[in-house]
């Protein structure tokens, strides 16, 4: 594993990110972080903390469903709730649905994660065309790219709780809803 460390952190980069982090979760199909930052001396729990955010990217990245069952407690809480969402597990189904209904084509990478005791930190990069519907807009295949940071907070191998921010402003620009 390739790491630097400094101001009591890790950030072991490239390749080394990959495989350090496969090779503790033994899934490959699984989306690492591109960069992963951990605590000195918590690589080892960190791959496991790891595992269910991992899930979770790999279901905001292709909408597969048992990704997202994978990951998330049976009493998951959304800790800022949007307005409309259900709470628990069924709430980001439907959120991936509806995204995916104006966007089929969105990915999700994790750009960026820091592991530390239960919670994982994660910059994710979500970007497709929009080509279906949002709304009331039919889409004409503009490029859609937005970031989101997620906290999330891990027990007993699932995520627990989310604290999520996404631009929505720039998504609802790219989606011709608000004025640039």
């Amino acid at each position: 594993m390739v790491a630097s460390c400094s101001i009591g952190l890790c950030l072991v980069t490239g390749l080394a990110v990959a495989a350090a982090t496969v090779a503790s979760a033994g899934d490959e199909t699984l989306p690492p972080p591109k960069r992963l930052i951990v605590t000195p001396g918590a690589e080892q729990a960190a791959a496991a903390v790891l595992l269910p955010a991992r899930h979770y990217y790999a279901f905001w990245n292709s909408g597969d469903e048992r990704q997202a069952f994978e990951a998330l407690a049976p009493d998951f809480v959304d800790l800022n709730l949007p307005a409309g969402r259900l709470q628990g597990p069924a709430g980001p189904l439907l959120a991936s649905r509806t995204f995916r209904a104006a966007v089929p084509d969105l990915t999700a990478s994790a750009e960026e994660a820091w592991v530390t005791g239960d919670q994982v930190i994660t910059r994710l990069r979500f970007a497709g065309h929009f080509t279906g519907r949002f709304g009331d807009r039919a889409g004409d295949g503009r490029p859609i790219a937005f970031d989101a940071i997620d906290i999330y907070t891990v027990r007993s191998g699932r995520i627990a709780s989310n604290w999520h921010l996404e631009d929505n402003l720039t998504l609802l620009k790219q989606l011709g809803v608000v004025s640039p």
